[in-house]
C-alpha cells in the first residue's frame, strides 16, 4: 500500500535532512517522496504541492533539485514532479543505476519526473551524463532528452533553443566512451616486428609526399 500524500508532507516537515539508501533499487517509483524547501503551498483537495526556494526532492536513490518543484499525485499514489530552474541556471537530477556502481545525472531548465512511467524529461539546454563511480563516461546534450529508467534508454532531440555560440545550429552532441570487451572475448595479439617510425611533414595537405630520409 502506498503512503498517502499527507504522510509524505509530514515526513518532509519532520526531516532535518534526508539519508539516501546505500544501494540502488528499481522500485524507486514506489518509495515515499521527501522534500526540503524554503516554502510550501499545499492543496489537499487537488493533491498538489508547490515547493519554492532551494528545493531538494528525494525518492529512493533519486535526487531532484530546482528553484521550484511542483508535485501532483494521482489516485493510485504515483507522483509527477516538475522542477524548474532559476533564471540562467539549470535544474538537476541524479540516480544510481541498479546493480552497478554507475550514476545517471542530468540537467535542464525544466525537468519532469513521472514516477508511474519511471520516465525523466530534461527540457531546454538539456544534458545527461553517465558516471562510473566518480568518472565521467558518457555525456549527451540536446534540446530535449527523455530517459527511461526501466530500460536505461534515452532519446535526444535537437532544437534552436539549444543553440549556443559554440553550437549555433543547436545540434545533438554526444561523447560516448568505449565499453570493455565482451565476456569471453579474446584480446587481439600484439603486432610483431619493429614499431613504425612517425616522421613530421611540413607538406601535409599540399598533396606532396615527404621524401624518405
Amino acid at each position: 500500500m502506498k503512503r498517502s500524500f499527507c504522510s509524505f508532507l509530514l515526513m518532509a516537515f519532520l526531516a532535518a535532512g534526508v539519508a539516501l539508501p546505500a544501494a540502488a533499487e528499481k522500485a524507486d517509483r514506489d518509495k515515499p517522496m521527501n522534500a526540503e524547501a524554503d516554502s510550501l503551498r499545499y492543496d489537499d483537495l487537488k493533491q498538489t504541492s508547490v515547493f519554492t526556494g532551494n528545493v531538494v526532492i528525494t525518492k529512493g536513490t533519486t535526487i531532484i533539485r530546482g528553484a521550484q518543484v511542483d508535485v501532483s499525485q494521482d489516485a493510485e499514489g504515483y507522483q509527477l514532479a516538475v522542477a524548474t530552474a532559476a533564471p540562467g541556471k539549470l535544474a538537476y537530477y541524479r540516480k544510481k543505476r541498479d546493480g552497478v556502481d554507475e550514476y545517471i545525472e542530468g540537467e535542464g531548465e525544466r525537468i519532469e519526473y513521472d514516477s508511474r512511467a519511471d520516465l525523466v524529461k530534461f527540457i531546454k539546454r538539456a544534458v545527461v551524463r553517465r558516471y562510473k563511480g566518480a568518472t565521467l563516461s558518457d555525456e549527451t546534450t540536446g534540446g530535449l532528452i527523455v530517459y527511461d529508467n526501466n530500460t536505461d534508454v534515452f532519446t535526444v532531440d535537437a532544437g534552436a533553443k539549444n543553440a549556443t555560440a559554440a553550437n549555433p545550429g543547436g545540434r545533438v552532441r554526444a561523447m560516448l566512451s568505449p565499453r570493455g570487451p565482451a565476456t569471453g572475448a579474446k584480446a587481439a595479439p600484439p603486432a610483431s616486428g619493429p614499431a613504425p617510425v612517425l616522421r613530421p611533414s611540413t607538406t601535409l595537405g599540399t598533396g606532396t609526399a615527404p621524401k624518405a630520409p
